[in-house]
């Protein structure tokens, strides 16, 4: 007889925060901020996060292992410059298509998801980012609620 087993979807998944950062920083230019502010390592992935054949988001990461959290910097917006041909006025032009790597949230600029135990952060860490000179704003998304939850599995 053959044992069949089976895993529900709550046992794949992981624990994490989300936090959108409106900023009209450079990605590096943050990650230097973060690391300033929450004593943080973010490094640049030599490898950045590809949905799709089409497009890519820089991805900045650390790995706290006296806190055993994963932290992870990503740029919401890309854009793929095309090179378009034609014979006539326009011709050699270009053309920008803009991907989001989390469509409910266009507005959002960077995503900085911290894979911990607890599904809230201190006040205290939103406090110190919110200190950031450029940094608009800053809040927890629900993760619960996203529609494109699968983007962010790094």
């Amino acid at each position: 007889m053959i044992t069949l087993h089976k895993f529900s979807d709550d046992f794949c998944e992981e624990n994490f925060v989300l936090i959108a950062l409106h900023s009209g920083l450079e990605d590096y230019s943050l990650a230097y901020a973060l690391n300033m502010a929450l004593k943080t390592s973010l490094k640049r992935s030599k490898t950045d996060l590809d949905i799709s054949n089409e497009t890519s988001f820089p991805v900045y990461e650390w790995k706290d292992e006296l806190n055993d959290r994963n932290w992870t910097l990503i740029v919401n917006t890309s854009i793929k410059d095309e090179y378009l041909e034609f014979d006539d006025l326009f011709s050699n032009e270009t053309s920008s298509t803009v991907y989001h790597l989390i469509p409910e949230y266009k507005d959002v600029d960077y995503l900085l998801k911290i894979e911990q135990e607890e599904d809230e952060i201190d006040s205290a860490m939103l406090d110190s980012i919110l200190e950031i000179p450029k940094i608009i704003t800053a809040y927890q998304i629900e993760t619960n609620k996203l529609k494109s939850k699968q983007n962010l599995i790094i």
